[in-house]
């Protein structure tokens, strides 16, 4: 199955449709993205913006899920921020904590405010 995501205003995602890989597949037997995004827009009557994404990550670096952002610059998916102190990184596309995560087996959430990781207890 492919998977699609609709980019609304900021080119955030509003929503992933599943799509059949026949769909998807020329002539030839070869994926092809806009083949997806034509059926999208005919079954709905629309004119959407669609992107193609990966559920295992293969290609636009992260699976897309509702509001997260399509960074046409990096071909990729970027889920909002979840803090502010967060920064990008730039090779995986993901948001990362100024103080790494805990590896003690225990259950960790991130304080903003002391910026850094409070047990769970």
């Amino acid at each position: 199955m492919a998977h699609f995501a609709k980019l609304g205003v900021g080119d955030i995602v509003t929503e992933v449709q599943v799509v059949k890989n026949e769909v998807i597949t020329d002539n030839n037997g070869n994926e092809q993205e806009q083949l997806g995004i034509d059926f999208l827009n005919k079954i709905h009557n629309t004119r959407d913006i669609w992107v193609q994404t990966s559920y295992n990550g293969n290609f636009r670096k992260n699976y897309a899920g509702i509001g997260f952002k399509y960074d046409s610059t990096r071909d990729a998916f970027i889920p909002p921020k979840p803090f502010y102190s967060w920064t990008l990184n730039e090779e995986t596309c993901q948001w990362e904590a100024p103080v790494a995560y805990p590896e003690d087996g225990q259950n960790y959430s991130w304080n903003e405010e002391t910026q850094q990781w409070d047990l769970n207890e």
